[in-house]
């Protein structure tokens, strides 16, 4: 195969940065690639491959004869330029959430949902990603028992927001070592040493828009728009991997060992079943798969489940998680290995 003209928008950004690495270790195959950033960022090089090549800013011309286009960048970028490249006769995969809540527009975890694909209209998109690793475990719960309800609550890096809040962490840290007062500009309320309950916009019924995103999106991916879900998103001073602490009422009994067994053998998802192991950031940074460890019986409903998740917000929550559909799109047959 000769490869795609592939562009990455919003390539000098963490998760853009995270795409061009998974798609140089996945082998996706590539016949030019093309980084595009904002005018900040214009003339800058990225690194593929062993080439240096020269950053460019979006424009009709530079999406004509893109197979592949893959948003990395905010909500406007996504929603000026993808409707553009799809009518140029490139597939988007989008990283944003200005699509993801449209009725005619896939939202694909490929463990989960590959078949929602077939109806894309050219934009296909990428889930949240507190969102990612939570679906690829309750899919399989509601299939050995039913999910009624679920509570989760999140915990999530610095990451997530963007390369700013991380280096305002990292300004931080250096600050309280050096025993001077850290500064926060970035964040509403200092990271470091600290925990943070907030950071998003807020939304409905005193829940902020990544909670909304977590419940809404859940429920399409899932097929389950019934599904009762609540949840609490909650800043911590890691730099890379989110955790999920998540209680899982069922509809039927179910014993803790087949939720253990249905998990081992699902694709993408590693196990801890050693009650002294247990994952965490740190085991999860720079790896695909999702971590899930402490899974017990949760005492406080009848037949209710408890875990503890971790997952790479920058891979499986992003940028892997949207290769794996486009190989699935663009590669069809060939890509049932990889996911």
């Amino acid at each position: 195969m000769q490869g795609f003209r592939v562009c990455v928008v919003g390539a000098t950004g963490v998760v853009g940065k995270t795409m061009l690495k998974v798609l140089e270790e996945r082998k996706f195959p590539i016949r030019e690639l093309v980084p595009i950033a904002s005018e900040n960022s214009e003339g800058s090089l990225v690194e593929f491959a062993g080439d240096k090549i020269r950053v460019v800013t979006p424009s009709k011309e530079i999406f004509k004869g893109a197979e592949l286009v893959l948003f990395a960048g905010g909500n406007a970028v996504a929603r000026t330029w993808a409707p553009i490249a799809v009518s140029l006769g490139a597939i988007v995969v989008d990283n944003s959430s200005a699509f993801r809540m449209e009725p005619d527009v896939p939202l694909v975890v490929p463990e989960v949902n590959p078949e929602d694909i077939k109806w894309h209209k050219g934009i296909i998109s990428n889930p949240n990603c507190c969102t990612v690793p939570l679906v690829m475990v309750l899919k399989h719960l509601d299939q050995l028992a039913g999910v009624k309800r679920v509570l989760v609550d999140t915990y999530q890096a610095a990451s997530g927001f963007g390369k700013a809040l991380v280096e305002e962490l990292n300004e931080q840290i250096v600050s309280i070592a050096s025993g001077k007062p850290p500064a926060h500009s970035v964040y509403p309320k200092q990271l470091a040493m600290n925990v943070v309950p907030g950071g998003w916009k807020k939304g409905p019924a005193g829940y902020n828009e990544e909670e909304w995103k977590i419940i809404n999106e859940s429920r399409k991916i899932l097929h389950r728009p019934d599904l009762r879900i609540s949840a609490t998103t909650v800043r911590v001073p890691v730099i890379v991997g989110h955790a999920e602490s998540v209680w899982v009422e069922l509809m039927s009994p179910l014993d803790v060992s087949f939720v253990y067994n249905a998990l081992s053998t699902a694709p993408g998802i590693q196990v801890y079943e050693d009650e002294d192991e247990f994952p965490t950031p740190l085991d999860v940074a720079d790896k695909d798969d999702v971590l899930v460890g402490r899974v017990r019986q949760d005492l406080s409903c009848e037949n209710g489940v408890a875990l503890w998740i971790v997952s790479d917000n920058l891979r499986k929550g992003a940028a892997l998680n949207a290769i794996q559909i486009s190989e699935l799109v663009l590669l069809g047959e060939q890509a049932k290995v990889a996911v």
